[in-house]
């Protein structure tokens, strides 16, 4: 197994089609095949054991992931959004690499650093230079060889560095991606930045149907909104963060006029029922669908598709009606368990933390090893519960559970109710120190333009319809809240404004 060959299939089932595109540049799914392997024999050639991309999305991306998987290397994307520090600090644990980067880091970088960097077009223009005659490299078919090096966020201490084998990329591929199953008009635009799982997932299952890809490097609701119609996209991905910037763009307006937007996924944050009840107004004829997903799972496990989203907005009923703040039913290629602290598998409705097994699960780190317990299962430290269907619910991180008096209170609760005020356009909520309970709940809410409502009014709002020991012990109100790049609150970020002030 080896995502190249994912590619080699593409290249002979339509080899003419357009691959890939990023402004003025694009290339054939053949041009892309044969890039990958011309820049797989100069990575043969040098001295390095990982190749690394630094930058925003481009063309040389899909060359690079292709490119390592036909040299047997891993491929590392790195969050060029860090402090130069902490960029230096994890190339230091991935030498000797190649880096595939801009201009400006090219010519910065100390020569005899254990990293050869070359610029991004350089890159570019050097696998598309064509064959030279020698013969092209064959591929290893191990299933276990590493395919993608993924460092996390690293809010609570270095990133890790979670492993991709090449049988964890490919299963997901095939458990979720009929091959070829795209029309050869249909484009996805991609805005997700490629150091994130989302952004891997997005080339990979975007070749294995066969569908145009249209990048779009630096996310903005207008230029996303031009692009998807200037190009006439079908398929899109984007985080709830960047679906709120397009619904407050398209302001005003009846519709986002895309009849040709066939599907948008979501997926990497909290999904307000508000904002989507809104955007499938103003997509009428787009079928929407939830993505959950981690690194260390591949990309998706869970999804909320186009029927259950229509099924629960036309509902009246209240508990159908809630599955639109779901993230779906598992993949039937992945299992899911509630488990508690003692690691007992919970019932329907229970909340606990998340555990999820299948074929394209790795819960492996470098220097770490596994995760995975003796059966298999990888513990997300994600919270949530399942419904008497089988759809899962989110609580947030396993360790944002709020302990009162001995009692374990979920943030994600808290917020739904909070934000079906209608003067809340966002809220979180989190637990901090005190001397009576242990810890006591605290919210920080964004009003909506034009909206006025005091604390007391949002606390009985919530009493009304939680427990009095849900009810946030204090409020404050903000401007906006922290969200990183792929729309995942700061809630560690939040914690230490409101205790600094």
């Amino acid at each position: 197994m080896n995502v190249m060959m994912l590619l080699e299939m593409a290249a002979q089932g339509f080899g003419e089609r357009v691959a890939f595109s990023n402004g003025e540049a694009s290339m054939t799914y053949g041009q892309l095949f044969g890039a990958a392997q011309q820049a797989a024999r100069q990575l043969k050639s040098r001295d390095c054991e990982y190749v690394a991309m630094l930058g925003v999305s481009s063309l040389a991306l899909p060359i690079g992931l292709f490119a390592s998987a036909c040299a047997g290397l891993p491929f590392v994307p790195l969050n060029y959004r860090l402090a130069a520090k902490e960029i230096e600090a994890l190339l230091q644990r991935i030498q000797p690499a190649w880096l595939i980067t801009d201009r400006e880091r090219v010519e910065s970088r100390p020569a005899g650093s254990g990293i050869e960097a070359i610029e991004r077009q350089q890159f570019i223009d050097l696998a598309r230079a064509g064959h030279d005659g020698s013969r092209q490299p064959a591929w290893s078919m191990d299933q276990e060889d590493v395919g993608v090096l993924l460092f996390t966020s690293g809010t609570t201490g270095a990133p890790k560095a979670a492993v991709l084998r090449q049988k964890h990329l490919v299963s997901y591929i095939f458990a979720s991606v009929e091959f070829g199953c795209a029309a050869e008009s249909d484009a996805a635009l991609v805005a997700v930045p490629p150091y994130h799982i989302a952004g891997i997932a997005a080339v990979l299952s975007s070749v294995y149907s066969g569908r145009r890809v249209v990048q779009l490097p630096n996310f903005s609701a207008g230029e996303w909104i031009k692009l998807a119609r200037r190009e006439r996209v079908t398929n899109a991905f984007l985080v709830p963060t960047m679906l709120a910037q397009i619904v407050n763009e398209l302001e005003g307006e009846a519709s986002a006029d895309m009849p040709h937007l066939r599907a948008l996924s979501y997926g990497g944050g909290k999904m307000p029922q508000s904002l989507i009840e809104r955007a499938m107004a103003l997509f009428p004829e787009t079928d929407f669908t939830n993505a959950y997903g981690l690194t260390e799972t591949s990309s998706t496990i869970a999804l909320l598709g186009p029927n259950d989203h229509r099924d629960a907005a036309a509902s009246q009923n209240p508990q159908l009606r809630r599955r639109l703040t779901s993230v779906g039913r598992p993949l039937p290629s992945v299992e899911v368990e509630i488990r508690d602290e003692a690691g007992a598998v919970l019932a329907p409705g229970q909340r606990g933390e998340i555990y999820v097994r299948g074929e394209q699960v790795s819960g492996e780190y470098v220097g770490r090893g596994s995760s995975l317990d003796a059966d298999g299962w990888f513990p997300t430290r994600d919270a949530g519960s399942l419904d008497e269907e089988g759809y899962l619910f989110l609580e947030g991180r396993a360790d944002d559970v709020i302990v009162r008096g001995g009692e374990n209170l979920s943030p994600g609760e808290i917020e739904d109710v909070l934000l079906a005020h209608q003067a809340v356009a966002d809220a979180a909520v989190f637990g901090v120190p005190d001397e009576q309970w242990g810890e006591a709940v605290a919210a920080i809410v964004v009003i909506k333009p034009g909206e006025a409502v005091s604390t007391q009014e949002l606390q009985a709002w919530v009493g009304d319809q939680l427990r009095s020991s849900r009810v946030p012990q204090s409020i404050r109100f903000t401007e906006e809240l922290p969200y990183n790049e792929m729309g995942k609150l700061l809630r560690r970020v939040l914690k230490k404004r409101y205790q600094e002030h």
